[in-house]
């Protein structure tokens, strides 16, 4: 395979994008945190790309991101009150909330009944977002690798495992989201990331221990 890359300003790189993943393949593109992969989340055909691309465990889930909160909607069946109250002060942005996962997703994104879902602050992935609908997105770098945030690393990376990289330059926020599973009776921070616990915690009122 060979791996081309375009200028992601350009409408018809985002075009051509949009274009690989309604035929089931894979593309890199930038976003706030990290450069990702991207596939379409009801295809399994590109799903499957993306952890052979990365080299990636199939037993780990994949999250998806999505160009507004109504998107939500498609991936889950029910937003609890605390992923609400999260999303409407750190989205878009870099904070991913595990939720509730719909039935109608493949298993190959995750093997358990939840997912995680963000809306990224970044105006290509936005574009990209809005225009064909939630992604199943992971970082675009192999398994174990740094992540990339820039179109060199991903090449470097990932040359001849995807078709296409959307050039956007470099990634401002360079680590990858804080995660917190919302799909319980109490949040759980799986990861910390650039929103703090403190953040968090204040917006959910929650004391810190």
């Amino acid at each position: 395979m060979q791996t081309i890359t375009l200028p992601a300003e350009n409408p018809e790189s985002i075009s051509s994008a949009l274009s690989l993943i309604r035929d089931g393949e894979i593309v890199a593109f930038p976003t706030d945190t990290v450069y990702g992969l991207g596939a379409d989340p009801f295809q399994a055909t590109g799903i499957i790309k993306l952890f052979e691309a990365k080299g990636r465990d199939s037993n780990k889930a994949i999250a998806i991101l999505i160009g507004s909160i109504e998107q939500a909607s498609l991936v889950t069946d029910y937003m609890p009150d605390m992923a609400i109250r999260l999303c409407e002060v750190f989205w878009p942005g870099m904070l991913t909330v595990i939720v509730p996962r719909k039935n109608t997703l493949p298993e190959l994104i995750s093997n358990v009944d939840r997912i995680g879902i963000r809306m990224p602050n970044h105006p290509v992935a936005l574009e990209m977002l809005r225009t064909y609908g939630p992604l199943a997105t992971t970082s675009a770098n192999l398994s174990g690798k740094p992540d990339a945030i820039t179109a060199k690393d991903v090449f470097d990376q990932l040359a001849n495992r995807v078709p296409l990289i959307l050039d956007g330059g470099k990634c401002q926020g360079g680590v990858p989201s804080t995660v917190i599973d919302c799909s319980g009776s109490e949040p759980v921070i799986l990861r910390e990331g650039p929103v703090s616990i403190e953040q968090l915690f204040k917006v959910l009122e929650i004391q810190k221990a």
